[in-house]
């Protein structure tokens, strides 16, 4: 590990210690809540600096998986933490915020970075490395959106629970016949990359980010509500903003740099999968963990998410798919991402 990246790693620790000081010893609520929301973003680097170690045994496909998969845990324990307060909206806002982060908000800021570092203004990336991942974001994505039109329309609405959690159950069918195989193709191949830390270290910190995590994410619930009073915003910009951005802003700094230095495919493949992994398996895995608690997390979206789901959807698919990237095409995605925040704003 480098002298900088260990600097770091203690930074971090100490935040952590100070979110616990700030939740423990009454701080007031914002400025509890502003340490346990940097804290959170550290402990999300480090859970994805600890995957990508533990990763350079693996194959390139099954790093990847490991990243998106682990790199969820604090955006999984803030919506248990908030289903666990009764907080539905933000918990719900949250996970469908995740998704439009990364999906608009993320990727314009990408095909930006890429295009405008290129010499002729396009970024270029190998279309195969996103197609696979952005057909099974499309497939997941209108099922969440046929069954939460249902729901909202009326038809099952007396069974919101059952047939959310019935069709979440066929979601997660869906991601493991993509999975399964996209791991098989990867079995045996390794990566080039010397790993910077021996394998116990890595999963010594892995384990320990997790856990850090989940008391981080409790904390930060808990000073949510109260910080959303005090700066007077609504609870689904909270959630679709604040607890999305922060539970997964290194995820999303790490795709903008890698495209500035001209990796594309993987700047690309890494904002796909992040968004598939949303959809195919976190919303769905969320939806069934929740049945066991009193307040539960439904497919019955407002309408504007369900309009901006399948929108977010099909513009991955379609601007991924020709492996082109131009400066126009990011910016309307930060564009749309910023008014879908305005509105949010008014829910």
């Amino acid at each position: 590990m480098r002298k900088a990246e260990r600097a770091l790693v203690a930074a971090i620790v100490v935040l952590a210690a100070l979110a616990a000081v700030g939740h423990y010893d009454h701080w007031t609520t914002l400025a509890t809540f502003a340490v346990a929301t940097v804290a959170l973003a550290g402990l999300a680097w480090i859970v994805s600096f600890a995957t990508e170690e533990v990763g350079e045994r693996l194959g390139p496909a099954a790093t990847g998986l490991l990243q998106a998969t682990l790199g969820n845990l604090p955006e999984l324990f803030v919506v248990i933490f908030a289903l666990r307060s009764g907080e539905r909206v933000v918990a719900q806002s949250a996970i469908v915020g995740s998704l439009f982060a990364t999906a608009m908000l993320v990727l314009g800021l990408v095909i930006l970075a890429g295009s405008l570092s290129a010499r002729d203004g396009v970024m270029r990336f190998a279309p195969n490395a996103a197609r696979d991942t952005s057909t099974l974001l499309l497939v997941c994505t209108f099922i969440i959106v046929i069954v939460s039109f249902a729901l909202r329309s009326g038809v099952g609405a007396a069974h919101v629970r059952l047939v959310s959690g019935v069709s979440a159950a066929l979601l997660l069918t869906v991601y493991l016949a993509w999975v399964i195989p996209y791991v098989r193709r990867d079995q045996g191949s390794q990566t080039n990359v010397a790993a910077r830390l021996a394998l116990p270290l890595a999963l010594g910190l892995l384990v320990l980010a997790g856990v850090g995590a989940a008391f981080v994410s409790d904390w930060f619930v808990d000073a949510l509500a109260p910080s959303i009073h005090k700066l007077g915003i609504s609870q689904a910009f909270a959630g679709l903003v604040i607890v999305a951005i922060a539970s997964n802003a290194v995820e999303h700094v790490v795709g903008i740099v890698m495209a500035r230095r001209g990796q594309s495919d993987l700047a690309i493949s890494v904002v796909v999968n992040s968004v598939a992994q949303i959809a195919a398996f976190l919303f769905p895995a969320l939806v069934l963990i929740s049945l066991t608690m009193h307040t539960s997390l439904s497919f019955s979206l407002r309408p504007v998410y369900i309009g901006a789901m399948a929108v977010s959807a099909v513009a991955v698919w379609q601007i991924t798919d020709d492996g082109e990237g131009h400066p126009y095409e990011g910016w309307a995605l930060v564009v749309t991402y910023v008014v879908l925040a305005m509105i949010t704003l008014y829910l």
